[in-house]
């Protein structure tokens, strides 16, 4: 049985609108205008022990709504939804005991306190055992290199250090779920390859179970085993990064090095796309022409000084998923 179960989960929220203007919040005083919006229309999943779920789509998608859901933050309109078994909103405190949560924008650690007091506070709240925190606790700090930070107040770490320290507090307890909203939003490169690195080592050493929500597409391709993408409440496609990519398109694209930069790259069966100096890439369909006889018309041709085939990146698969949401 999966260790999470969603069923055609719906939740919407009432918005207050007024127009602009002083003119506008004096009507807003009188009458009240609202509008609804549907965040979640029907959302179904499940997912598996053990699992590395990317969760993605654009802002307003409904993504950290199904977060909150799942860690029983918010209550649905309508649907069913399951974690290890239990309701997470009619049973709040022993869902918090089995789950994790990162929010990126925002802290579980208190903001002027050192960040081993905030451990220590978190360790009393999920009534952990001493000897319990101790041993998570030396373990995490070892995984995140956080020995220099446990005695200096959260309000002076970092972006990157606050978001090592938030990922240790959200796994203190040793929970065998993992709710990860936007973890590495703001980082820069060597904090967010150290914290791509802590979520696959967590993920495939300890078996913690982890949907990640995320507009990093390096952080997808690089952790993630399965992607459902979401927008305007619906999923869009459940899958493997393979599937998502033949459901889109199966074209591949050829990036070639020429010697001399004023090189005219032409093919009959492949379309320039860009074109940057000596580089060129050029979009082809392998089921019309192969790579090895489109690289051989092209050597032939021409002085190459090195070239390769690659997939479309990912994001661009997904931005062409949405435009056919929205045709």
């Amino acid at each position: 049985m999966p260790q999470i179960v969603v069923d055609d989960l719906v939740k919407t929220f009432r918005v207050a609108e007024r127009q602009p203007g002083l003119w506008g919040a004096a009507r807003g005083l009188l009458k009240r205008r609202h509008r609804t919006v549907e965040a979640l229309a029907g959302v179904s999943f499940g997912i598996e022990t053990g699992e590395l779920v990317g969760y993605i789509g654009p802002n307003g998608a409904g993504k950290s709504t199904t977060v909150k859901v799942l860690a029983g933050i918010l209550v649905p309109d309508s649907g069913r939804c399951e974690v290890l078994g239990r309701v997470p909103w009619r049973e709040r405190v022993a869902n918090a005991r089995e789950i994790g949560v990162v929010f990126g924008q925002r802290t579980q650690l208190w903001w002027d306190l050192p960040v081993i007091e905030s451990f220590e506070l978190l360790r009393d709240i999920y009534r952990v055992s001493p000897q319990a925190h101790l041993r998570s606790r030396d373990e995490l700090v070892d995984m995140l290199d956080m020995e220099p930070l446990l005695d200096v107040p959260v309000r002076q770490l970092s972006l990157g250090q606050r978001m090592r320290c938030d990922l240790a507090a959200a796994l203190l307890h040793s929970p065998p779920v993992l709710y990860l909203d936007e973890p590495t939003i703001g980082l820069d490169a060597v904090s967010k390859l150290a914290v791509r690195d802590f979520v696959r080592q967590l993920n495939r050493e300890r078996g913690v179970t982890i949907i990640l929500t995320t507009h990093d597409m390096d952080d997808i391709e690089a952790l993630c085993t399965r992607i459902i993408v979401i927008n305007e409440g619906h999923i869009l496609s459940d899958g493997t990064l393979n599937d998502l990519r033949a459901r889109v398109t199966t074209e591949r694209w050829l990036i070639v090095d020429l010697a001399e930069e004023d090189g005219d790259v032409a093919d009959p069966q492949a379309t320039v796309i860009s074109r940057e100096g000596h580089r060129v890439c050029l979009r082809f369909d392998p089921d019309e022409v192969s790579a090895a006889e489109l690289i051989g018309r092209i050597t032939a041709g021409h002085a190459i000084r090195d070239l390769f085939v690659e997939n479309p990146p990912i994001e661009e698969i997904i931005a062409r998923l949405y435009g056919e949401q929205c045709r």
